[in-house]
């Protein structure tokens, strides 16, 4: 191992206060100098504090310091916007055709699983008038940051999150803005949030198909749409709009969950279907997408997401959708490969069919 990369892993088990993520995995390391024992380290400034540039040229002096034949450690910090250190994976955008129907929770629980699977995730919490993401999560610091950039909080399991009501002075305040406003506020969550390195973004979107959702899909580099629904009549419809509203904006449908699927009744070993006969595989059957999972009515979750305590939900439902999700982006992926032109292959020609 080189001593840039023992160093670089060393940094790593460094904690940036608020965010409890490394240097690292934040993207903040932007060079590193190792000549004649002598160590110079320069660090992105975006949405640190001056007291958190303080802590951490501390402590990177200190872990610096501590390395075999290094005498002198200097640390600079360089101007930098957080959208230019952002490095993301895959965004997934959670949205139906109307309210109601759980998509923070499914957003929720899909992070979670992913989170449990060893995956850097984050959660934008793009419903501005209605948000609930920060409340399941128990979460109530508000973010910190500088002109550059804010930094999002952190769960207790390490899932970033930015959310309109980690900033307002109150959880109770009513955001009573237009769509232009709304649209804004969600660039900004994109371009002035230092996310840093995550494998995973996950978007939990307002309902319907208006301002809000447009915004996401044509500021974002969506990866695809996951859509909820929940078993009753006019479900169909509703999933359709979400459907084609994907199709147009060229984003893909990557699964569907079907929410309040069921209400099990341990006592009689029985499920009650309170919302009418199940139509998971008739939707995704329409949205042209995998089933990701039927999530049932469940006490349980729902005194964990009122207590703030989601992530301590313990069900196989959360590692099912997590290996279905990451089949349905291993299929998507395959198919786009088989979908490009092999090498000397006359595109323009093929596709006039001849």
């Amino acid at each position: 191992m080189s001593m840039q990369e023992e160093l670089l892993e060393n940094l790593d088990t460094l904690l940036v206060p608020g965010v409890m993520r490394s240097p690292v995995k934040m993207n903040l390391v932007r060079e590193v100098n190792i000549t004649d024992h002598k160590v110079e380290i320069s660090i992105a400034s975006a949405a640190l504090a001056p007291a958190v540039q303080e802590w951490l040229e501390d402590q990177i002096k200190g872990v610096a310091g501590q390395m075999a034949g290094v005498k002198e450690v200097k640390v600079s910090f360089v101007d930098s916007k957080a959208k230019d250190l952002n490095q993301i994976g895959h965004i997934f955008a959670v949205m139906s055709g109307k309210g109601g129907v759980g998509k923070s929770l499914v957003a929720s629980l899909v992070a979670i699983a992913l989170r449990r699977s060893g995956h850097e995730v984050g959660i934008l919490d793009a419903d501005i008038t209605g948000p609930s993401i920060p409340k399941m999560f128990g979460i109530t610091a508000r973010p910190s940051g500088n002109e550059n950039g804010l930094m999002p909080v952190t769960s207790k399991s390490g899932i970033e999150v930015m959310s309109i009501n980690l900033l307002l002075s109150s959880e109770d305040d009513a955001v009573i803005w237009r769509g232009p406003l709304i649209g804004r506020a969600i660039t900004q969550f994109w371009e002035e949030v230092l996310w840093g390195k995550l494998d995973y973004l996950i978007v939990d979107l307002p309902p319907g198909t208006a301002d809000a959702p447009l915004t996401v899909m044509q500021t974002l580099p969506v990866s695809g749409v996951i859509i909820v629904f929940t078993p009753q009549d006019l479900t169909a419809m509703i999933v359709r709009k979400a459907v084609r509203m994907a199709q147009q904006m060229g984003k893909p449908v990557i699964g569907v969950v079907e929410n309040m699927s069921h209400l099990y009744v341990a006592e009689i070993d029985r499920k009650i279907e309170l919302f009418g006969k199940s139509r998971a595989e008739e939707m995704a059957q329409a949205a042209h997408a995998p089933l990701l999972g039927q999530l049932p009515i469940d006490p349980e979750l729902a005194r964990l997401c009122d207590e703030g305590n989601i992530e301590r939900y313990d069900s196989e439902l959360i590692s099912q959708m997590g290996q279905s999700l990451s089949l349905a982006m291993s299929n998507m992926e395959k198919q786009e490969t088989e979908q490009l032109p092999q090498p000397g292959t006359d595109t323009k020609n093929r596709s006039k069919g001849k």
